[in-house]
């Protein structure tokens, strides 16, 4: 083989290979509470949080545009429910700051005190008068 082929053959291959180093950063549209430096890994973990906290999937908040093949537009606003999820994101932050002196964190690894679940519990719409009392098998009455 020649040299030229061969020196033209190693930068094929060295510029191949630089690619696989270069993270593949997505670019996520119409985030207004999320930072815009967040990850897919991040991203998928909240909503996901979300999703739990509620006990809803993706189109309770997000809209499909074809459901055959699952394609979603995840930018779109609307899906009313999103617009709510955004305002219920401030308030969890405000209150988190305001009363248990926790700091905004764009790594997601801060502990927080209220979130989704703690008014939710799994719901779509958190309760709005309390449970009844379990009722408890032979129980002592006291005098």
């Amino acid at each position: 083989m020649k040299k030229s082929t061969i020196t033209i053959l190693i930068l094929i291959a060295a510029v191949a290979l630089s690619y696989s180093f270069v993270a593949d950063t997505p670019s996520f549209q119409n985030l207004k509470i999320l930072p815009k430096s967040i990850d897919k890994y991040q991203l998928d973990s909240v909503m996901k949080q979300y999703a739990y906290s509620l006990g809803v999937n993706c189109d309770f908040c997000h809209v499909q545009t074809n459901n055959a093949m699952r394609d979603w537009d995840f930018a779109s606003d609307e899906n009313a429910n999103k617009l709510v999820a955004r305002d219920m994101m401030k308030m969890t932050s405000a209150l988190n700051q305001t009363y248990f002196d926790v700091k905004p964190d764009t790594t997601f690894k801060t502990k927080l005190v209220v979130t989704c679940y703690s008014c939710h519990h799994g719901k779509e719409h958190p309760a709005t008068i309390a449970p009844k009392p379990a009722i408890i098998e032979n129980s002592k009455t006291r005098n």
